[in-house]
């Protein structure tokens, strides 16, 4: 099938990419940086999701896969409209097979920044919109909701001692996913289910069952 995935050049876009290739399928990655990787059966485009000018015409994507994020001041821009322009675009429409938006435990909690916490919420409710749309071409539609993954992005954290023993005491399953964790998540929902359609799965060991956000 034809993957389209944002975010494609690190952490766990790459890790999704990479894991759909292995699996033989035609990937399409979009990030603002280079893709640190090449591959059979792999095209980067370097562009701005966020700039809907920028999104290039794409025919025939089969599976739609949103993994492209920020922690920043710009979270609700990148975070939930960009994903629903990029969704409009290429998910609405008769050959596509499922989508999946990586969105955050955050978004059921609350907890972590203001508009990162908004801009996850916003992408559970979108979740439910889209998959009664794309229903009737018999497509899925969901989002998968991770908490603490081991990341460039986290390493703020992951290397303050002090910081991480407290996320621990925080996470039953003492440990963080992986990014191929994630992927395989990914892979499972996009691909395997035909059934499960409007849902927001969350992945996070455990730690949503408390409600202390740590951070430094």
């Amino acid at each position: 099938m034809r993957v389209l995935v944002t975010g494609a050049s690190g952490g766990i876009g790459q890790a999704i990419a990479l894991k759909f290739l292995r699996e033989g399928h035609e990937v399409i990655g979009f990030d603002l940086k280079d893709c640190p990787f090449k591959q059979q059966g792999y095209h980067h485009y370097v562009l701005d999701i966020r700039d809907e000018k920028a999104l290039p015409d794409l025919e025939d994507i089969n599976i739609l896969i949103n993994s492209a994020g920020v922690q920043n001041d710009d979270d609700i821009n990148t975070n939930l409209k960009a994903l629903i322009r990029v969704s409009e675009k290429y998910g609405d429409q008769e050959k596509i097979f499922s989508i999946l938006h990586i969105g955050s435990a955050s978004g059921h909690t609350g907890s972590e920044f203001p508009e990162y916490a908004a801009s996850k919420g916003g992408v559970i409710a979108y979740t439910k919109n889209l998959a009664l749309r794309v229903a009737r071409f018999k497509a899925t539609c969901n989002s998968l909701d991770p908490g603490g993954v081991l990341t460039e992005l986290n390493q703020n954290v992951i290397n303050d001692e002090e910081a991480w023993q407290e996320i621990m005491a925080e996470t039953p399953l003492k440990r963080w996913a992986t990014s191929e964790e994630i992927a395989q998540w990914t892979y499972f929902l996009t691909v395997t289910n035909r059934f499960c359609t409007g849902q927001s799965i969350v992945v996070d060991g455990g730690e949503s069952i408390n409600f202390n956000f740590v951070w430094r």
